[in-house]
């Protein structure tokens, strides 16, 4: 008798989001699941989209999905950290919801959330706003409240000039519309006000010490201290933000972390 085997796969797939169409790829491991599932958040404006993560989370039986926000990379819309925040929380659901769960031999019980840099900061949020998400995964995250409530003249400019920096493969937006829209949000974007709604789940956060972007005394040690109500896990490596020369190191990590709790 001849058995079906059930392989590894490689779909794009699509989900619908403030009436645009977000590109995704769901790296699917082999056979018949039901798989747990982690989706991969990005930061601004994508560069690093961590499928190294995604291809050995695969290996070890995980299905990972990446997307591009809208207002990115060819995507209709425009960008806004909020429009990110929205979609972060749409695809989270929809990665759940029947058919696509079935389709792609998904288990919508175990979900995670990883994020980098400004990911970092929409999978913290997205996940204190959804208690049945599993469990989250932060590294380098930008606490967007943190800094707003720190900017002065020279330090608003300098971020208005960085992000104009960084605009190329976004759409609609600009470094003064997005510094502008993180002092509106202020302390509701504080990451360590999250704790409350964190506590009691697991969560692992991933400092970087050699990183001009999130340098770990502002955007990590306060959230190692507000989270100590989670099921904490949390590492401080002396690296850059893109983890260039802990990219391996990344990988152990949070797969340990995910077979504990996943």
């Amino acid at each position: 008798m001849r058995r079906n085997i059930v392989r590894a796969a490689t779909p794009a797939v699509t989900f619908e989001s403030g009436g645009v169409t977000l590109a995704g790829l769901l790296h699917l491991p082999a056979g018949p699941g039901p798989h747990p599932v982690v989706l991969l958040l990005q930061g601004f404006p994508g560069n690093e989209r961590s499928l190294d993560l995604a291809q050995a989370l695969r290996s070890a039986g995980y299905a990972a999905i990446a997307f591009h926000y809208r207002g990115s990379w060819g995507m209709e819309g425009t960008w806004s950290w909020a429009n990110v925040l929205e979609d972060a929380a749409t695809v989270a659901r929809a990665v759940r919801a029947e058919p696509f769960a079935a389709r792609h031999r998904l288990d919508p019980g175990r979900l995670a959330l990883f994020g980098h840099s400004a990911g970092g900061f929409a999978a913290l949020m997205t996940a204190a706003a959804d208690p049945s998400i599993r469990a989250v995964v932060s590294v380098s995250a930008f606490d967007f409240g943190t800094v707003a409530a720190s900017l002065d003249a020279r330090t608003r400019a300098a971020y208005v000039e960085d992000w104009d920096g960084e605009l190329l493969p976004l759409r609609g937006t600009s470094g003064e519309a997005l510094v502008a829209e993180m002092e509106r949000a202020g302390a509701a974007w504080r990451l360590a006000g999250l704790a409350p709604r964190l506590a009691g789940r697991p969560v692992l956060l991933i400092g970087t010490s050699q990183d001009a972007v999130t340098p770990a005394a502002v955007h990590h040690r306060p959230l190692v201290t507000a989270y100590s109500g989670a099921l904490l896990d949390h590492h401080e490596w002396a690296t850059d933000h893109a983890l260039s020369d802990h990219r391996q190191r990344l990988i152990e990590t949070v797969r340990g972390f995910l077979d504990g709790h996943l």
